[in-house]
């Protein structure tokens, strides 16, 4: 085996270390982004069950805790195998909507959450659908292909909770 280095976009170095595989840049990528995701949704279903009087969103940020929280501790690991070091953070674009949705009042945090949850998980569908399909790195493509019916699952409750608050619009 040699030393490989593992690099994601704009030439920033992701890890070093002997392994049989190394990540693409797309893999490296990908595994940052939902590092950085799963801890936007655990942070912000914590919000949800602080903030909202709405017990469909208490209970949907509740579930948001409990399977991203299980799903950044498998990214990780793979992160940890493949000499990954992953964020264990927001990104600044997350970072900011929290820090918007805290300063909210209830019935507006509500909506907001509630279209936030809509619109970002319908993204990461798209992006762990991608990776499970043209992923090179075998873990990483696992852990996107083993995660997507469970991002599945919260967009279909979401939608629901949604239609609730709309009146089935």
């Amino acid at each position: 085996m040699k030393h490989i280095i593992t690099t994601f976009c704009c030439g920033a170095v992701v890890g070093l270390g002997i392994a049989a595989f190394a990540a693409s840049p797309a893999d490296s990528k990908f595994a940052m982004t939902a590092a950085h995701g799963g801890d936007a949704e655990v942070q912000l279903g914590k919000l949800a069950q602080e903030r909202s009087t709405n017990p469909d969103i208490k209970a949907f940020g509740e579930l948001m805790v409990h399977d991203h929280g299980e799903a950044d501790q498998k990214l990780m690991a793979i992160g940890q195998q493949e000499s990954m070091t992953l964020p264990a953070d927001m990104d600044p674009k997350q970072q900011a909507m929290y820090n918007k949705l805290k300063a909210m009042p209830e019935p507006e945090f509500d909506k907001a959450y509630v279209a936030d949850m809509l619109k970002d998980h319908e993204e990461d569908i798209r992006a762990f659908t991608k990776e499970a399909n043209t992923g090179t790195d075998p873990k990483i493509k696992q852990f996107a292909a083993d995660t997507l019916p469970v991002l599945q699952g919260h967009l279909e409750k979401i939608k629901a909770i949604h239609a609730k608050m709309t009146g089935g619009m």
